[in-house]
């Protein structure tokens, strides 16, 4: 059974493989493999939405994790983190949008949209596995609020 603890780990995993779908998707298309971009594009999405409700149900229980160490890794992690949470804010309606754009048939429309949003919700997703690792990991003495 997976507890609290277990999901920060869980939320980590399931932002590596968004970016993982999430790279395959792009090459896909760019090889003009429509059905299996838009397979990976899904599961992209999909995933990303259990990783939103995880992290919310993580956050509403456990409260938030202060970063406590110091120097050059605390100025690291709050530059990675003030890129990563406004971008993660951002590319929640990019997304929904894209995707719209996408199921009306409205594909130069989508790919317009698909440049912004391909590189911020690929930038999220390897950023908040980024910050997971500096939180729990290189520098674990991190500590609830």
């Amino acid at each position: 059974m997976i507890g609290f603890h277990d999901l920060p780990a869980l939320n980590a995993a399931l932002n590596a493989v968004a970016a993982t779908l999430l790279v395959t998707g792009h090459a896909l298309i760019r090889r003009g493999l429509i059905s299996r971009h838009r397979a990976c594009m899904t599961g992209a999405l999909i995933v990303s939405a259990l990783f939103l409700v995880s992290y919310v149900v993580y956050h509403a229980e456990v409260g938030s994790v202060r970063f406590t160490e110091g120097g050059w890794p605390r100025l690291l992690y709050f530059a990675i983190l003030a890129t990563h949470v406004p971008l993660a804010a951002a590319v929640v309606p990019l997304a929904l949008l894209t995707l719209r754009r996408a199921l009306r048939g409205e594909f130069d429309r989508h790919v317009r949209m698909a440049r912004w949003t391909y590189p911020i919700w690929l930038y999220v997703s390897v950023t908040g596995v980024m910050v997971y690792v500096m939180l729990y990991h290189l520098w674990p003495s991190s500590e609830l609020l």
